[in-house]
Order: structure tokens, then C-alpha cells, then sequence
């Protein structure tokens, strides 16, 4: 018996020392590569895992004295327990924050997360290098305009007089009313513009997996007659699966992260119904209220559900596919 543990240590230690002397080699060969991922290292730690000792506040009754600074204000706060958690899911309108949230991210999920494949698969059918060009920068520039302006643009057009209100009233015989002024119209318009905004930039990713697929591919497809859509089905789309199934993990871990700032920049008391999600009603709890224990509480809330989600996904993944995130 002392024998066997004296051999597996043997064993371990070899394989730790085989381990180390591999990654010195590896570090020397890619010692630029080490160097580039060193900044977002640093910051991840910095942004992302030294302050999780803060999710502590949670569960205290947070209170800030800045005659000791914060991080001694939440030493010294008394323990809450889950009191907040309680007070958060007993809320009146929990059931109609939980419905929006899902609703409005089912709906972003389902019409969004296939434009970016198919807009990078007709894009890759294109040969003429110009064209597709100005076809990318056109479509990845409403990525980088703010959020304000957009949200500003949305307004204006939605007008009781603007130009896609005019356009629906003319199309359709709709009365011209401001159209962020009806609840069942607040879904769409931010599903629709959303998907303008980020489907060009969501499709390098995937433009990128499609330039890395073998061309010998095509050629035998097109040897055995396969025409245009047939190459994109049998050689394009498998090649894109892995990334899709990685993409979409990541999507449905992050479920419930619908953002406050569009929201809040386009929604309005007669939208509360159908606008208000777990996120607006965060910020209003924390920023505006000054509930800090309490906005911790949902926002640590909302994490766990999002946690769910995302190993529940993965799980699936791992079964039915090759592809998975562990």
C-alpha cells in the first residue's frame, strides 16, 4: 500500500514537473502572445475578481460612513441574511419584472441571434472585395454610435410625426401616434433596433470561422455538382456549427442581462407593463432609491438565474454535440 502512494506521488510530481517545464517552453516560444494577454488579464482581475468580496453586501443592512471608507462601512454593517433576497421575490411586481426580462430577451435571442449567421453567410458569397467592404462598414457602424444618439434617432422616428410612424400610417392605414407610446408596440421597436445595431458587428466572428474553413472543401463540392446554397448548407454552415453552439451558451448565460440603459433612455409610465425589467428596477432600487444591500440582492439574483441557464445550456451542449465551454 506505501509502495502504490509512493508511486502515484512519484507520478504527480513528474507530471507537474513535465507540466512546468512545458509551459516554460511554451512561454518562451510565445513570449509576445504572453505579453498581449497580460493587460486583460490584469484587468480582469482588477474589475472582476478582486471586488467580488463586495457581493458580500447582499447580505448586510449596507451602510456607508466615509469617516472609515467603504470597505471598513461593510465589515461593520450588521448581517441582513437573505432578507433582501426575500423582500425581492415577495415584491408585488416581481412576477411582471421576471415576464418583461424573459420576454424581452426570448425575443432578442430568437429574431437576433440568427441574423449575424445568415448575414455572414450571404456576405461570404459575395466576390466582388469593394462591394463586400462597404457592405461590412456600413453594417458595423451603428455599433459604435452611442446609445443616446440611437435612442434618440428611435424617438424621432417613432413620433406621433416621424418618418416610420408616417410610413406605417401610410402602409397600413395606422393612426400617426407616437408609437413608444403603446406597450405592445415597446417589444418590437426594441427587438427591431436592436438587431440594427449590432448584427453587422455580431457577424465578424463568424465571417472570421468561415474564412477558416478548408477551400479544398468547396472544390470537391462543386466536383460532385453542388451549387451555391448547397455549398453554404453542407460546408459553411457545419463549419460554423461549433462557434454558433459556443455563442448561443454564452447568449443564454447572459439571459437576463438586459441592459437598463436603452430601456430606461426609451421606456416611459405608459410602457412601465410591458418595459420594466429586473435591470431598470436594479437601478432604480440602488442609484435612485440608495438601496445599495437591496439592488446587491438582485443583482446577485439575477447572476444565479443567468448561472443556471448558462451550465444548463452547456450540459445539453455536451450531450448532444462535440461542443461545449467545459
Amino acid at each position: 500500500m506505501k509502495k502504490e502512494k509512493q508511486t502515484a506521488k512519484n507520478t504527480a510530481k513528474l507530471s507537474r514537473n513535465g507540466y512546468l517545464a512545458l509551459t516554460k517552453k511554451d512561454f518562451k516560444l510565445n513570449k509576445s502572445l504572453y505579453l498581449m494577454i497580460l493587460p486583460i488579464m490584469i484587468w480582469y482581475i482588477m474589475f472582476c475578481y478582486v471586488p467580488m468580496y463586495g457581493v458580500i453586501i447582499a447580505f448586510k443592512d449596507f451602510i456607508l460612513d466615509t469617516n472609515i471608507g467603504y470597505f471598513w462601512s461593510l465589515m461593520k454593517s450588521p448581517w441582513a441574511g437573505l432578507r433582501h433576497f426575500k423582500a425581492f421575490v415577495t415584491l408585488p411586481s416581481f412576477g411582471l419584472l421576471i415576464r418583461n426580462t424573459f420576454t424581452i430577451s426570448a425575443a432578442s435571442l430568437v429574431f437576433g441571434f440568427p441574423i449575424p449567421i445568415i448575414f455572414a453567410l450571404l456576405l461570404n458569397e459575395i466576390r466582388h472585395k469593394k462591394f463586400k467592404s462597404t457592405v461590412q462598414t456600413l453594417t458595423y457602424l451603428p455599433h459604435f454610435v452611442s446609445v443616446i444618439v440611437i435612442c434618440g434617432l428611435i424617438r424621432d422616428f417613432t413620433s406621433d410625426s416621424g418618418i416610420i410612424t408616417m410610413f406605417l400610417s401610410k402602409v397600413f392605414g395606422r393612426e400617426p401616434t407616437a408609437m413608444l407610446a403603446d406597450p405592445k408596440l415597446f417589444v418590437p421597436i426594441y427587438t427591431i433596433s436592436g438587431i440594427w445595431q449590432e448584427f453587422g458587428w455580431g457577424s465578424i466572428l463568424y465571417l472570421a470561422t468561415l474564412a477558416g474553413i478548408d477551400t479544398e472543401l468547396y472544390e470537391a463540392a462543386k466536383i460532385d455538382g453542388a451549387n451555391r446554397f448547397g455549398l453554404a448548407w453542407h460546408i459553411s454552415l457545419p463549419g460554423l456549427m461549433p462557434t454558433i453552439v459556443l455563442m448561443l451558451i454564452l447568449r443564454m448565460g447572459g439571459l437576463l442581462n438586459v441592459g437598463y440603459e436603452k430601456i430606461i433612455l426609451l421606456y416611459n409610465p405608459l410602457t412601465y407593463e410591458t418595459a420594466d425589467v429586473i435591470s431598470t428596477y436594479n437601478y432604480r432600487s440602488g442609484l435612485v432609491g440608495f438601496r445599495w444591500s437591496y439592488a446587491a440582492a438582485i443583482g446577485l439574483f439575477n447572476s444565479a438565474i443567468n448561472f443556471v441557464f448558462l451550465w444548463v445550456t452547456n450540459a445539453i451542449s455536451r450531450k448532444f454535440s462535440e461542443s461545449s465551454l467545459w
